[in-house]
């Protein structure tokens, strides 16, 4: 696969307390295999999809305490120039810049409004092998209770282009607040954001949903329910797929969809 443009999605990985359990959760619910542990890189494990490299999976470093989670990198040809941006645009460097071998170089960021994420600059793994195919990569939200704050600073930071959601006849898209950005026009959004209303319980702080295609969304969340995860909402249905969010039962939220089930008119975006 190519390499990924100036701020595209193009990693995503999770650390696990227990590792062989995520292994054997994210095995069933997305059909992964994993590769060999790699010990020189903190036991860091590959996952597959037909062959195809998609995420990744590793212990935590050892004294953190941090919870699980799925973050999700984005593309720099410059991963030191990246981090130059993300402290002049008001955001944090959490960690790095730090090279990987001859894998590539990260950091991970937090932008103004709390949400983590990370930036890859690629060397020899240059990301996802697979996406937009069932066991793989779907797409991601930035969920935010200050949505102006990621908006400028994403902006700012990468060379996005931006979209509002126009609301429509629908009631339930009177309050809604959500917009995409894009890459090299307004044909090829990469990633959304969303405002978190008053449905979100107030210890929820800013995140990145990740979305993973699936080809059932409802046997996709009954395999969760049946190791022990959590169901959030959905199974529902919408335009671009049916899809529910969960966590895996180490607490690592994200959704999964199947994108060949849509439902209704593609909604407006000016």
């Amino acid at each position: 696969m190519a390499e990924f443009p100036e701020g595209a999605p193009c990693w995503v990985d999770a650390m696990f307390t227990d590792v062989e359990g995520a292994k054997t959760f994210y095995a069933d619910v997305l059909g992964w295999t994993f590769g060999e542990e790699s010990s020189e890189y903190g036991n860091y494990t590959q996952a597959y999809s037909d062959g195809k490299a998609v995420a990744a999976v590793v212990p935590p470093m050892p004294g953190a305490d941090a919870p699980s989670q799925w973050c999700l990198y984005l593309a720099s040809s410059d991963v030191a120039a990246t981090a130059e941006k993300i402290g002049a645009a008001g955001g944090e460097v959490l960690m790095g810049p730090m090279r990987i071998g001859s894998f590539g170089a990260m950091l991970l960021g937090k932008e103004p409004g709390g949400a983590v994420f990370g930036v890859w600059q690629p060397g020899d793994h240059k990301g996802f092998e697979k996406m937009g195919e069932a066991g793989a990569y779907a797409w991601a939200e930035v969920f935010s209770r200050e949505p102006d704050k990621p908006d400028a600073f994403l902006a700012e930071v990468f060379p996005y282009g931006t979209q509002r959601l126009e609301p429509g006849d629908d009631p339930a898209e009177a309050d809604m607040d959500f917009k995409v950005f894009t890459l090299g026009g307004e044909e090829n959004p990469v990633l959304g954001r969303m405002r978190m209303g008053d449905d979100f319980p107030p210890e929820v702080p800013s995140y990145i949903q990740v979305y993973f295609a699936v080809p059932d969304c409802d046997e996709a969340v009954a395999k969760t329910r049946k190791h022990g995860g959590k169901v959030y909402s959905g199974p529902m249905d919408s335009p671009f797929g049916r899809f529910a969010a969960v966590a895996d039962p180490q607490g690592a939220a994200f959704a999964v969809i199947d994108l060949t089930t849509t439902v209704g008119e593609m909604p407006q975006f000016g």
